[in-house]
């Protein structure tokens, strides 16, 4: 059972063995029809039961229809990540503060996000539920500290995926000229209102794909996915065969950091969020543990798979695109990014097909950043901890998914939008601290799980992930990259928030002040009045 306001969160318990795979019972049944079976004859359950024990834990009934195997679940988790949504969207902002060097800081950020992804894989192994940061902290650290940690990431997923619907506008309109709809795009807000249309379009479309259930929202992500896979590689190759320099080029500083405190390393640290912005969200797949066939075992597998994956396949296309553009000099490297690079590279034909692979990313990102802010808003609700819980906790029976927490992200998303038209600098700044508040949640997850281990109450798990002797360091590292990095993303850089004029100050403390009023604000509402009621809501316990 969960624990209630102000209690001690138990020990936590170790996940059933896992079944026999020479099991031959439909494993998508997920009737609870063996409540009565003896203890020793676990091995002969359907794997749906198995599956749902790990809910008991928790103190929720089984709802969600299992339908989603291993593949749909890796893709989730590389779908949110995209890296041709992110790398195509960032290689700009790196490359205009640190140069080709810049390429240092994806394997820098991989290490450190990779010591998060191992504790995570520990925590999926065993606690393969909904609204996984959210469950989690809530398990580790308690009620409250899992409040926060949900809301911080149900308020930054809102924010996210306004931010990758933006990406419409930076692809569409290189591809055709019929795709900038608002006036001729050299107005001073065509290009911004431009985009809230683009992006507007593609939330309805993530909102109702979303909301007439899982098993549409991963057959669509996953073959968005495989078309973003085989592209990713195709780009890799084409790229690989037009380079013009050698290796030589992304170990060179070239004056960038000049005047800068910190030189070149202070350059560094900036362009590093461009790495930072894209390699997060992997937890995804297990976010959708009570709607995945033995989540337990797959779920780790497919964090790990999708952070390695996302990481070789940016890696590579960042670096052969610093080592294949014709001009490392040009300005257009530090303003169109990578579009430039593969148009000017590999022609405008070929170029427009990647360019439509990064459309087809972009929609599959929207679909899972969409499907895990629904997961996160239905695991708190069911615990009654936001406003409306019920109506938002409630599972349509018809379409097998909760339908209210769809609609209800999509509408905020599409008025995060709106603010980008007269206030383009707010909105960048709102963009940059949603991620903030991600890699701080995951810090509400990584920080009590180290306490845990400190305290020895962490156990090893038998038959699942497990890290063994290897826990307490990695544990260590995952709070020390994001205690370091999240200072680095929330750093007061004019650069990044405040880059143009008119110059603000609380737009360059942004990420202080509106991390502070969200932690803060929300916090107070749940401790006032929220918290007087939680507790698993009746039609959602087990009984």
């Amino acid at each position: 059972m969960s624990s209630g306001p102000g209690q001690d969160p138990p020990d936590p318990p170790g996940p059933p063995d896992p079944p026999d795979p020479k099991d031959s019972t439909d494993p998508t049944d997920s009737t609870d029809s063996t409540d009565s079976a003896p203890a020793n004859h676990t091995a002969a359950r359907p794997q749906s039961q198995d599956d749902d024990d790990s809910l008991k834990a928790f103190g929720y009934k089984p709802e969600l229809k299992r339908t989603l195997g291993n593949f749909h679940t890796f893709a989730a988790g590389i779908s949110y990540i995209s890296i041709l949504t992110g790398t195509f969207q960032l290689f700009y902002f790196g490359v205009k503060f640190a140069g080709p060097g810049y390429w240092w800081s994806w394997p820098m950020v991989f290490l450190g996000q990779l010591m998060v992804a191992l504790c995570f894989c520990e925590l999926a192994a065993r606690y393969p539920v909904a609204g996984s940061i959210y469950n989690w902290s809530k398990k580790l650290g308690g009620p409250h500290l899992g409040w926060l940690g949900g809301w911080m990431m149900v308020t930054a997923t809102m924010v996210s995926l306004a931010a990758v619907a933006l990406a419409y506008q930076i692809t569409l309109p290189q591809i055709s000229s019929v795709f900038q709809v608002v006036g001729n795009g050299t107005g001073p807000t065509d290009a911004a209102a431009n985009a809230v249309l683009l992006g507007t379009v593609l939330i309805v479309f993530t909102t109702l794909v979303n909301a007439f259930g899982v098993k549409l929202m991963a057959q669509i992500n996953s073959a968005g996915v495989m078309i973003e896979l085989i592209a990713a590689i195709v780009l890799i190759g084409l790229l690989a065969a037009h380079i013009t320099r050698g290796p030589s080029a992304i170990v060179r500083t070239d004056g960038y950091g000049a005047g800068e405190s910190l030189g070149y390393f202070g350059a560094f640290l900036t362009a590093s969020l461009a790495s930072a912005y894209v390699m997060y969200g992997f937890d995804t797949a297990s976010s959708l543990g009570e709607e995945s066939l033995n989540p337990s075992r797959n779920a780790p597998r497919a964090i790990l798979r999708a952070l390695i994956a996302s990481f070789l396949i940016g890696g590579l296309i960042l670096l052969f695109a610093l080592l294949a553009v014709p001009d490392l000099q040009s300005p257009s490297l530090s303003v169109d990014g990578l579009q430039y690079v593969v148009l000017s590279t590999l022609g405008p034909t070929v170029g427009q097909i990647v360019l439509w692979c990064v459309v087809v990313a972009i929609t599959v990102c929207a679909l899972a950043v969409h499907a895990a802010g629904i997961r996160l808003a239905f695991a708190m609700a069911r615990d009654n901890c936001l406003p409306a819980s019920s109506w938002i906790a409630r599972v349509s029976p018809r379409f097998g998914t909760p339908v209210v927490p769809a609609v209800f992200i999509g509408i905020v998303a599409v008025v995060i939008l709106v603010i980008n038209i007269n206030q383009p600098q707010i909105f960048s700044v709102i963009t940059s601290i949603a991620i903030i508040m991600i890699y701080v949640a995951y810090l509400m997850v990584t920080v009590p799980m180290l306490i845990q281990r400190l305290r020895g109450r962490w156990k090893a798990s038998e038959g699942h992930f497990s890290l063994g002797g290897f826990g307490l360091p990695v544990n260590v590292l995952a709070v020390l990259w994001g205690t370091a990095m999240s200072l680095n993303l929330a750093w007061p850089r004019p650069e990044v928030y405040n880059a143009t004029g008119p110059h603000h100050w609380y737009l360059q403390w942004g990420a202080f002040l509106f991390v502070g009023i969200v932690a803060i604000g929300g916090f107070a509402t749940y401790w006032f009045v929220l918290r007087k009621h939680t507790g698993v809501l009746e039609a959602h316990r087990s009984t």
